[in-house]
Protein backbone atom coordinates (compact mmCIF):
# COMPACT_ATOMS: atom_id res chain seq x y z
CA UNK A 1 0.00 0.00 0.00
CA UNK A 2 1.08 3.58 -0.60
CA UNK A 3 1.63 6.10 2.17
CA UNK A 4 -1.76 7.62 1.30
CA UNK A 5 -3.41 4.30 2.20
CA UNK A 6 -2.05 4.09 5.73
CA UNK A 7 -5.15 5.81 7.12
CA UNK A 8 -7.48 3.19 5.65
CA UNK A 9 -7.47 0.75 8.60
CA UNK A 10 -8.47 3.48 11.05
CA UNK A 11 -11.18 4.88 8.79
CA UNK A 12 -12.70 1.48 8.13
CA UNK A 13 -12.55 0.34 11.76
CA UNK A 14 -14.31 3.57 12.78
CA UNK A 15 -17.00 3.05 10.12
CA UNK A 16 -17.49 -0.53 11.29
CA UNK A 17 -18.00 0.62 14.88
CA UNK A 18 -20.40 3.47 14.02
CA UNK A 19 -23.22 2.83 11.54
CA UNK A 20 -23.86 6.56 11.16
CA UNK A 21 -20.25 7.17 10.23
CA UNK A 22 -20.29 4.31 7.72
CA UNK A 23 -22.48 6.35 5.39
CA UNK A 24 -20.10 9.30 5.14
CA UNK A 25 -18.33 10.01 1.87
CA UNK A 26 -14.92 9.51 3.50
CA UNK A 27 -15.89 6.09 4.85
CA UNK A 28 -17.41 4.98 1.57
CA UNK A 29 -14.30 6.09 -0.33
CA UNK A 30 -12.08 4.21 2.14
CA UNK A 31 -14.09 1.03 1.63
CA UNK A 32 -13.93 1.36 -2.17
CA UNK A 33 -10.16 1.90 -1.97
CA UNK A 34 -9.64 -1.11 0.31
CA UNK A 35 -11.53 -3.43 -2.05
CA UNK A 36 -9.59 -2.00 -5.01
CA UNK A 37 -6.34 -2.89 -3.19
CA UNK A 38 -7.60 -6.44 -2.70
CA UNK A 39 -8.56 -6.67 -6.37
CA UNK A 40 -5.11 -5.49 -7.45
CA UNK A 41 -3.29 -7.83 -5.06
CA UNK A 42 -1.77 -4.91 -3.14
CA UNK A 43 -3.50 -5.98 0.07
CA UNK A 44 -4.64 -9.36 1.33
CA UNK A 45 -6.95 -10.58 4.06
CA UNK A 46 -4.24 -12.80 5.57
CA UNK A 47 -0.51 -13.15 5.01
CA UNK A 48 2.36 -15.16 6.46
CA UNK A 49 4.68 -13.06 8.61
CA UNK A 50 7.75 -14.65 10.23
CA UNK A 51 6.28 -18.10 9.74
CA UNK A 52 2.83 -17.33 11.20
CA UNK A 53 -0.41 -16.34 9.51
CA UNK A 54 -1.65 -12.85 10.35
CA UNK A 55 -5.24 -11.78 9.63
CA UNK A 56 -6.05 -8.19 8.67
CA UNK A 57 -9.49 -7.78 10.18
CA UNK A 58 -9.96 -4.28 8.79
CA UNK A 59 -10.04 -5.74 5.28
CA UNK A 60 -12.73 -8.20 6.31
CA UNK A 61 -14.66 -5.22 7.68
CA UNK A 62 -14.14 -3.39 4.39
CA UNK A 63 -15.62 -6.31 2.40
CA UNK A 64 -18.69 -6.48 4.64
CA UNK A 65 -19.16 -2.70 4.46
CA UNK A 66 -18.74 -2.89 0.69
CA UNK A 67 -21.73 -5.24 0.49
CA UNK A 68 -23.79 -2.79 2.54
CA UNK A 69 -23.01 0.26 0.45
CA UNK A 70 -23.42 -1.33 -2.96
CA UNK A 71 -26.73 -1.69 -4.81
CA UNK A 72 -27.64 -4.64 -6.98
CA UNK A 73 -27.42 -3.89 -10.70
CA UNK A 74 -28.29 -6.00 -13.75
CA UNK A 75 -25.51 -7.69 -15.73
CA UNK A 76 -25.42 -9.86 -18.83
CA UNK A 77 -23.09 -12.50 -20.25
CA UNK A 78 -24.38 -13.42 -23.69
CA UNK A 79 -27.93 -14.72 -23.18
CA UNK A 80 -27.44 -15.09 -19.41
CA UNK A 81 -28.80 -12.43 -17.08
CA UNK A 82 -27.70 -11.61 -13.53
CA UNK A 83 -28.39 -9.09 -10.80
CA UNK A 84 -25.65 -8.59 -8.25
CA UNK A 85 -23.88 -6.03 -6.08
CA UNK A 86 -20.37 -6.92 -7.19
CA UNK A 87 -19.08 -7.17 -10.78
CA UNK A 88 -16.76 -9.87 -12.07
CA UNK A 89 -13.06 -9.24 -12.62
CA UNK A 90 -12.23 -7.67 -15.94
CA UNK A 91 -8.42 -7.67 -16.16
CA UNK A 92 -7.81 -11.36 -16.83
CA UNK A 93 -5.64 -10.95 -19.91
CA UNK A 94 -3.46 -8.34 -18.23
CA UNK A 95 -3.04 -10.66 -15.23
CA UNK A 96 -2.11 -13.67 -17.38
CA UNK A 97 -5.06 -15.65 -16.02
CA UNK A 98 -7.15 -18.22 -17.88
CA UNK A 99 -10.86 -18.52 -17.06
CA UNK A 100 -12.95 -21.21 -18.76
CA UNK A 101 -16.67 -20.41 -19.21
CA UNK A 102 -18.65 -20.19 -16.99
CA UNK A 103 -15.88 -19.78 -14.41
CA UNK A 104 -16.25 -16.62 -12.34
CA UNK A 105 -13.86 -14.50 -10.30
CA UNK A 106 -15.55 -11.66 -8.47
CA UNK A 107 -14.14 -8.15 -8.25
CA UNK A 108 -12.09 -7.83 -5.08
CA UNK A 109 -10.49 -11.25 -5.49
CA UNK A 110 -6.94 -11.58 -6.78
CA UNK A 111 -5.53 -14.19 -9.15
CA UNK A 112 -1.80 -14.30 -9.80
CA UNK A 113 -0.32 -15.05 -13.24
CA UNK A 114 -0.76 -18.59 -14.50
CA UNK A 115 -3.93 -19.34 -12.54
CA UNK A 116 -6.36 -21.58 -14.41
CA UNK A 117 -9.97 -21.19 -13.32
CA UNK A 118 -12.15 -23.90 -14.83
CA UNK A 119 -15.95 -23.53 -14.45
CA UNK A 120 -15.50 -22.73 -10.76
CA UNK A 121 -15.90 -19.68 -8.56
CA UNK A 122 -13.60 -17.30 -6.66
CA UNK A 123 -15.30 -14.89 -4.27
CA UNK A 124 -14.39 -11.38 -3.13
CA UNK A 125 -11.36 -11.12 -0.85
CA UNK A 126 -9.96 -14.49 -1.89
CA UNK A 127 -6.43 -14.79 -3.24
CA UNK A 128 -5.20 -17.55 -5.57
CA UNK A 129 -1.48 -17.98 -6.12
CA UNK A 130 0.46 -18.31 -9.37
CA UNK A 131 0.16 -21.57 -11.23
CA UNK A 132 -2.79 -22.87 -9.24
CA UNK A 133 -5.68 -24.66 -10.89
CA UNK A 134 -9.22 -24.21 -9.58
CA UNK A 135 -10.90 -27.17 -11.22
CA UNK A 136 -14.48 -27.64 -12.39
CA UNK A 137 -17.15 -26.67 -9.84
CA UNK A 138 -14.55 -25.91 -7.19
CA UNK A 139 -15.36 -22.83 -5.12
CA UNK A 140 -13.02 -20.49 -3.25
CA UNK A 141 -14.91 -18.58 -0.57
CA UNK A 142 -14.54 -14.99 0.61
CA UNK A 143 -11.13 -14.23 2.05
CA UNK A 144 -9.67 -17.70 1.45
CA UNK A 145 -5.94 -17.78 0.73
CA UNK A 146 -4.80 -20.35 -1.84
CA UNK A 147 -1.05 -20.65 -2.41
CA UNK A 148 1.05 -21.08 -5.52
CA UNK A 149 1.18 -24.26 -7.55
CA UNK A 150 -1.88 -25.79 -5.86
CA UNK A 151 -4.62 -27.94 -7.37
CA UNK A 152 -8.20 -27.68 -6.14
CA UNK A 153 -9.80 -30.70 -7.77
CA UNK A 154 -13.33 -30.92 -9.13
CA UNK A 155 -16.06 -29.96 -6.70
CA UNK A 156 -13.76 -28.84 -3.88
CA UNK A 157 -15.47 -26.44 -1.48
CA UNK A 158 -13.28 -23.83 0.19
CA UNK A 159 -15.45 -21.99 2.71
CA UNK A 160 -15.48 -18.23 3.12
CA UNK A 161 -14.71 -16.58 6.46
CA UNK A 162 -15.36 -12.86 7.04
CA UNK A 163 -17.20 -12.65 10.35
CA UNK A 164 -16.40 -11.91 13.03
CA UNK A 165 -13.58 -9.74 11.67
CA UNK A 166 -10.14 -11.06 12.60
CA UNK A 167 -11.33 -14.65 12.10
CA UNK A 168 -8.76 -16.67 10.19
CA UNK A 169 -9.86 -17.63 6.67
CA UNK A 170 -9.25 -21.03 5.13
CA UNK A 171 -5.61 -21.26 4.03
CA UNK A 172 -4.13 -23.70 1.51
CA UNK A 173 -0.37 -23.24 1.35
CA UNK A 174 1.93 -23.54 -1.68
CA UNK A 175 1.98 -26.79 -3.63
CA UNK A 176 -0.93 -28.45 -1.83
CA UNK A 177 -3.31 -30.84 -3.58
CA UNK A 178 -6.96 -31.00 -2.53
CA UNK A 179 -8.83 -34.06 -3.78
CA UNK A 180 -12.23 -34.03 -5.45
CA UNK A 181 -15.29 -33.12 -3.36
CA UNK A 182 -13.22 -32.25 -0.30
CA UNK A 183 -14.59 -29.52 1.97
CA UNK A 184 -12.45 -27.06 3.95
CA UNK A 185 -14.16 -24.57 6.28
CA UNK A 186 -13.81 -22.62 9.54
CA UNK A 187 -10.31 -21.28 9.01
CA UNK A 188 -8.45 -24.58 8.66
CA UNK A 189 -4.92 -24.65 7.25
CA UNK A 190 -3.49 -27.15 4.78
CA UNK A 191 0.31 -27.01 4.92
CA UNK A 192 2.73 -26.75 2.01
CA UNK A 193 2.71 -29.69 -0.40
CA UNK A 194 0.19 -31.64 1.65
CA UNK A 195 -2.12 -33.89 -0.36
CA UNK A 196 -5.71 -34.53 0.70
CA UNK A 197 -7.51 -37.50 -0.82
CA UNK A 198 -10.95 -37.20 -2.35
CA UNK A 199 -13.82 -36.56 0.00
CA UNK A 200 -12.01 -35.14 3.03
CA UNK A 201 -14.16 -32.96 5.29
CA UNK A 202 -12.08 -30.60 7.39
CA UNK A 203 -13.57 -28.23 9.96
CA UNK A 204 -12.00 -26.58 12.99
CA UNK A 205 -13.29 -29.48 15.13
CA UNK A 206 -12.54 -32.39 12.79
CA UNK A 207 -10.05 -34.83 14.36
CA UNK A 208 -6.86 -35.04 12.29
CA UNK A 209 -5.42 -38.41 13.26
CA UNK A 210 -1.80 -39.24 12.49
CA UNK A 211 -1.68 -43.03 12.17
CA UNK A 212 1.91 -43.35 10.99
CA UNK A 213 3.24 -44.37 14.40
CA UNK A 214 2.41 -47.11 16.91
CA UNK A 215 -0.33 -44.98 18.50
CA UNK A 216 -2.67 -42.38 16.96
CA UNK A 217 -1.85 -38.71 17.49
CA UNK A 218 -4.79 -36.33 17.30
CA UNK A 219 -4.74 -32.72 16.16
CA UNK A 220 -7.28 -30.23 14.86
CA UNK A 221 -7.41 -27.27 12.53
CA UNK A 222 -4.26 -27.82 10.48
CA UNK A 223 -2.84 -30.44 8.13
CA UNK A 224 0.97 -30.53 8.49
CA UNK A 225 3.17 -29.77 5.47
CA UNK A 226 4.13 -32.56 3.10
CA UNK A 227 1.78 -35.27 4.36
CA UNK A 228 -0.78 -37.45 2.60
CA UNK A 229 -4.21 -37.54 4.25
CA UNK A 230 -7.40 -39.43 3.47
CA UNK A 231 -10.96 -39.43 4.86
CA UNK A 232 -11.73 -41.75 7.74
CA UNK A 233 -13.96 -42.15 10.78
CA UNK A 234 -13.32 -41.72 14.50
CA UNK A 235 -15.51 -43.14 17.30
CA UNK A 236 -17.36 -40.84 19.66
CA UNK A 237 -19.66 -41.84 22.49
CA UNK A 238 -23.06 -40.20 22.97
CA UNK A 239 -25.85 -40.96 25.46
CA UNK A 240 -27.49 -43.06 22.75
CA UNK A 241 -24.34 -45.06 22.08
CA UNK A 242 -21.06 -44.94 20.17
CA UNK A 243 -21.04 -43.58 16.63
CA UNK A 244 -18.43 -43.04 13.92
CA UNK A 245 -17.84 -39.41 13.00
CA UNK A 246 -15.79 -38.09 10.05
CA UNK A 247 -12.09 -37.52 10.58
CA UNK A 248 -9.00 -37.11 8.42
CA UNK A 249 -6.23 -39.71 8.64
CA UNK A 250 -2.60 -38.80 8.01
CA UNK A 251 -1.28 -41.96 6.40
CA UNK A 252 2.08 -41.02 4.89
CA UNK A 253 4.39 -38.43 3.38
CA UNK A 254 4.18 -36.96 -0.06
CA UNK A 255 6.67 -38.59 -2.43
CA UNK A 256 7.56 -38.39 -6.11
CA UNK A 257 4.89 -40.99 -6.91
CA UNK A 258 2.27 -38.79 -5.25
CA UNK A 259 3.51 -35.76 -7.18
CA UNK A 260 3.09 -37.64 -10.44
CA UNK A 261 -0.51 -38.54 -9.61
CA UNK A 262 -1.41 -35.02 -8.52
CA UNK A 263 0.54 -33.08 -11.16
CA UNK A 264 -1.50 -30.51 -13.06
CA UNK A 265 -1.47 -31.22 -16.80
CA UNK A 266 0.83 -28.65 -18.41
CA UNK A 267 -1.09 -28.73 -21.68
CA UNK A 268 -4.06 -27.16 -19.90
CA UNK A 269 -2.05 -24.01 -19.22
CA UNK A 270 -1.82 -20.97 -21.42
CA UNK A 271 1.03 -19.63 -19.27
CA UNK A 272 3.23 -22.47 -17.89
CA UNK A 273 4.39 -21.62 -14.39
CA UNK A 274 7.16 -23.05 -12.24
CA UNK A 275 8.47 -22.18 -8.80
CA UNK A 276 10.88 -19.24 -8.90
CA UNK A 277 9.45 -17.57 -11.99
CA UNK A 278 7.80 -14.78 -10.03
Amino acid sequence: MSSDDRTLPGLIEAAWADAALAGSSASRAAVERAVALLDAGEARVAEKVSGAWVVHGWLQMAILLYFRQREATPEAAGPLRFRDKIPVKGDLAERGVRVVPPGTARYGSFLEPGVVLMPGYVNIGARVGAGTMVDTWATVGSGAQIGRGCHLSGGVGIGGVLEPPQSRPVIVEDGAFIGSRSILVEGVIVGERAALGAGCVLTAATPIVDVRGPAPRIGRGAIPPGVVAIPGTWPRRFPAGEFQLPCVLIVGERRASTDEKTRINEHLREFPWHEGEL
